[in-house]
């Protein structure tokens, strides 16, 4: 188990944000910490080590030219395989890790890159050249994404995390009860919406599914 969040917008000072978002789920990963911040994006990360136990395979993880930053949270079952495939290509590897095969395959891929994984998984990378995101869950949805967008200065913002409770040290977001969901739950005493929360305006990424945001 580990743990990511993140958001998207321009404001400044995101590091003190970052911290207490990555403090709400330090329990995920208790190894290692790391975040990576730019004008357009603050991201942070909680590891629980299992694949390369080395810094070799801290993350935030970064592609060969420094562009692309992946935050991952799951296994990869048929990595060394993808893996090969990147290496005849060209791709150079830093660590054992199956993290390392996401960030490469999606240079290589791109979205494309969903239709090769087999595990369980939840990742998101940002291209700071492209200002753009993407992020995908796996079939089953046995790894947790949550995403919530809002506004800051008048332009749309996105934040992820894997607990919904990250979300509750961001100074942009509202703290609303979801009727859409709490009705079903008191009537059949389980969330019987696949994408819907108990926050209003915070989504489940749906198992299988993925998403690109920009701009």
């Amino acid at each position: 188990m580990c743990g990511f969040i993140g958001f998207f917008d321009t404001r400044e000072k995101k590091e003190v944000i970052v911290e207490r978002m990555m403090d709400r789920v330090v329990h995920r990963g208790p190894d290692m910490g790391g975040k990576y911040i730019d004008a357009h994006c603050g991201l942070g990360f909680r590891r629980l080590s299992i694949l390369d136990l080395s810094e070799a395979g801290a993350q935030p993880l970064y592609s060969e030219d420094g562009n692309k930053i992946l935050v991952f949270n799951g296994e990869i079952y048929n990595y060394t395989e993808i893996r090969e495939d990147l290496m005849a290509k060209g791709y150079k590897f830093k660590s054992n890790t199956d993290s390392e095969v996401l960030i490469h395959g999606y240079d290589e891929y791109g979205e494309a890159l969903v239709n090769k994984l087999r595990g369980m998984f939840a990742f998101c990378i940002w291209d700071k050249v492209e200002q753009k995101v993407f992020a995908a869950r796996d079939n089953f949805g046995i790894k947790p994404f949550y995403f919530y967008e809002y506004e800051y200065n008048g332009q749309k913002a996105l934040m992820i995390a894997s607990e919904i409770k990250a979300f509750l040290d961001h100074p942009s977001f509202e703290k609303e009860v979801n009727k859409k969901a709490l009705k079903p739950y008191l009537t059949f005493q389980y969330s019987a919406q696949p994408d819907e929360t108990f926050f209003k305006g915070v989504k489940r990424l749906k198992p299988g599914h993925y998403f690109t945001y920009q701009n």
